[in-house]
């Protein structure tokens, strides 16, 4: 893992975000001896993001079960 001062950092940042993403981390390291760890966060889909399943239905035979659901109710 490659340690970058801050001020390196503020130049170069679109470079240590790239190397995150390609390295897994960075560390910065401040003037005062904090150090920081830059990783990039694994993209999460929408939980509404749903894969479909096949009813073996065709668009006429879901159209007729929701009109009769909804002549049901």
């Amino acid at each position: 893992m490659k340690v970058y001062t801050y001020s390196q950092a503020r130049q170069k940042l679109a470079k240590l975000l790239d190397e995150a993403s390609s390295e897994g981390q960075v560390a910065i390291k401040k003037r005062g001896g904090e150090t920081f760890i830059l990783k990039p966060v694994s993209q999460q889909g929408s939980p509404l993001d749903i894969e479909g399943v096949d009813t073996g239905l065709d668009l006429e035979e879901i159209n007729s079960a929701v009109r009769e659901s909804r002549e049901r109710a």
